[in-house]
């Protein structure tokens, strides 16, 4: 099976961070969102001939992550100089995939179980989750059989909860790819994009069978509020390291995950932080935040909070005298 992972946005609702760091490389639960993503594919135990990733700003560091941590890939890659939708960053894989491919857009991590698509025999399976408002999402379509005859994007009803989770298989790529090509050539556009949901309504229109395969768990990584719920999501489905920092001068409130490298004094951390490496946390309180690598918090209190590479937070302990039934520092939340 071939491999396309497209992950050429500037990940514009992450920003700050994103102005130095794709989002792809974003830190949760101790691992960059690609690294997350690799990992269940590649431990889902899939032979995997080729992966595509499709690149756009600071890609340089797409591949030096990938080349870094999983050299075992035969990674190709190529850029997406004009971002003008999904389909247009598919077809720069034309001439790199063949046969089965499975596409997976790096803002969802899902568990999604490829080794039953080896006998799979209809044209391709679209993964997605029943949500209760589908107004803000791309759906499918199914006729009484199960089968999809439609993508529809940000539906104006109710009459459709299966959403599309930016997870597909295709039993042959050069399908997928005629249809974006069609796509563009005819110039069918969604709000301003070709989008990848277009082509897969040319495919159905020219006789492809498309069926659906929903998923328990659909996390999304693509703004502060939703990285900080996958974080806790991971840090409490096998990824908390809690166990081994008993030995520190600090409290640790599982789930979290510490980097080795990290120094910890005189702290509380947790429940739900993630601390990277070479990270310093001294004095202070972290839960439910991510902290990037090398940087350091002293003398705070911190929550819901992305703290981005070798950044430094400092504060100050407070003096108060504070009368009866009074309140301080107490927000809307």
């Amino acid at each position: 099976m071939n491999l396309i992972i497209p992950l050429a946005g500037f990940g514009t609702r992450l920003r700050p961070h994103t102005y130095t760091k794709p989002k792809p490389l974003i830190n949760v639960a101790g691992k960059p969102v690609l690294g997350h993503i690799l990992d269940r594919i590649v431990a889902n135990g899939t032979e995997i001939d080729t992966v595509v990733f499709v690149v756009g700003f600071l890609g340089d560091q797409i591949h030096d992550y990938v080349s870094r941590n999983y050299p075992q890939l035969r990674a190709h890659y190529v850029e997406q100089k004009e971002l003008n939708g999904q389909a247009p960053a598919i077809l720069l894989a034309r001439d790199l995939v063949a046969g089965p491919t499975f596409v997976v857009f790096v803002d969802t991590l899902a568990h999604v179980n490829l080794s039953s698509l080896r006998d799979e025999q209809s044209d391709g399976v679209i993964f997605v989750k029943e949500v209760e408002d589908p107004r803000r999402f791309g759906v499918v379509q199914l006729d009484a059989a199960g089968t999809i005859v439609r993508f529809i994007e940000k539906p104006a009803s109710m009459d459709n909860r299966l959403a599309v989770i930016g997870m597909y298989y295709v039993r042959d790529a050069a399908r997928l790819m005629n249809a974006c090509a069609e796509l563009i050539a005819r110039d069918i556009k969604t709000q301003g994009e070709y989008f990848l949901a277009d082509a897969f309504n040319l495919m159905i229109e020219a006789g492809a069978k498309l069926r659906t395969s929903q998923v328990d768990v659909w996390l999304d990584c693509g703004k502060p509020d939703t990285v900080l719920e996958t974080n806790r999501y991971l840090l409490e489905h096998g990824h908390d390291n809690s166990s081994a920092w008993d030995h520190c001068d600090c409290v640790i409130v599982p789930p979290v995950h510490i980097h080795p490298s990290a120094t910890i004094t005189r702290s509380v951390i947790g429940p739900y932080a993630t601390i990277a490496e070479g990270c310093q946390i001294e004095s202070s309180v972290v839960r439910d935040s991510i902290v990037d690598a090398g940087a350091r918090v002293t003398d705070h209190v911190l929550a819901r909070s992305l703290i981005g590479r070798d950044a430094l937070v400092i504060g100050r302990p407070r003096r108060f005298n504070v009368g009866d039934s009074s309140i301080v520092g107490f927000d809307s939340e």
